[in-house]
């Protein structure tokens, strides 16, 4: 799994509330989730998030209520990778659940900045700044959590019968 994208940075304690707002729950389209992500916390990210971008964000990174929306939205809008220094657990297992890429590397989140270019082998855990070339490890995903963020998350997963 490599995924290569731009830095958008937040700091701690990014929460599902300002992921997506309460006020868009009440729809599960995910172009319609992604038109509203970060929208309390960062006006400016749907307008300037691109497809494969990366986000690096502080401690306890979707903290918050236990809604998948707020990464479906997050992988709606085309982030191809979150890393954090470390996640809320809920999130990072609904993070998997619906296939997106998240990392923990807390060396990676304080040397990066916004706009960098960043390179991640997550077969391999090296996650690599090529703007600045500095190198970071991280830990491997396991194989099965490959196969579940390849297949699109864990649901599409069982039903290709990738996992049974």
């Amino acid at each position: 799994m490599k995924f290569t994208g731009n830095i958008i940075k937040y700091g701690d304690n990014v929460d599902t509330d300002v992921i997506i707002p309460a006020r868009y729950l009440n729809t599960s389209d995910h172009k319609e989730l992604a038109a509203h992500c970060m929208e309390d916390l960062d006006k400016t990210f749907i307008s300037r998030v691109r497809q494969g971008d990366i986000i690096a964000a502080g401690q306890n990174f979707g903290c918050g209520s236990s809604r998948e929306h707020a990464p479906i939205a997050i992988k709606a809008s085309g982030i191809s990778l979150v890393i954090a220094k470390s996640f809320a657990r809920i999130f990072y297992r609904n993070a998997i659940n619906i296939g997106l890429a998240i990392v923990e590397c807390p060396e990676a989140v304080d040397a990066v900045s916004e706009g960098d270019e960043i390179e991640a082998d997550l077969d391999n855990g090296i996650i690599r700044n090529i703007t600045t070339n500095q190198e970071f490890r991280t830990q491997p995903f396991p194989e099965f959590i490959q196969k579940i963020i390849e297949n699109g998350g864990l649901i599409q997963s069982i039903a290709n019968g990738v996992i049974t």
